[in-house]
């Protein structure tokens, strides 16, 4: 199973205020944990909302662009992690284990994947190309990391 983890943002983070050199050592080093066991697919810090828009679709192919800051910090995200585990409990047993301080707060998602769709929403041969794309870009990003 995949689970996206998305850190919420909060005033500092927005302000664009950076983490401390002992706090990036110390994600660094819970990263290392979790790629060495094999959890770990991606993750990263987000800039602030500042440097960022957000699209409000009026229909497709139309949108309305609105640059950030955006107001409400408690529905933004300062970065997240892709992982992958057996289980919501495991994802929860791991990150539980970031080095985040009091007030943190981090939210677990399960990523749809392919088999979740009945064949009469996702046909089986839509399923193949979905499924070809995925392990493309898998590959491709393992390739980048060499």
């Amino acid at each position: 199973m995949r689970f996206m983890v998305l850190v919420k943002a909060d005033k500092s983070s927005e302000a664009g205020a950076l983490p401390t050199k002992e706090m990036l050592a110390e994600m660094g080093r819970f990263n290392e944990k979790m790629a060495q066991a094999g959890v770990m697919l991606a993750g990263e810090g987000l800039q602030s909302s500042a440097r960022g828009a957000r699209l409000t679709f009026k229909g497709k192919g139309k949108a309305t662009v609105t640059d950030g800051p955006f107001a409400e910090t408690k529905e933004l995200v300062a970065g997240f992690w892709i992982i992958k585990t057996a289980s919501k409990q495991e994802a929860i047993d791991w990150i539980s284990r970031a080095p985040f301080d009091a007030g943190a707060e981090v939210e677990i998602r399960q990523i749809f994947e392919v088999e979740d769709f009945p064949s009469d929403i996702l046909p089986p041969e839509e399923a193949a190309k979905e499924t070809a794309l995925r392990d493309k870009l898998e590959r491709e990003a393992a390739a980048a990391k060499k």
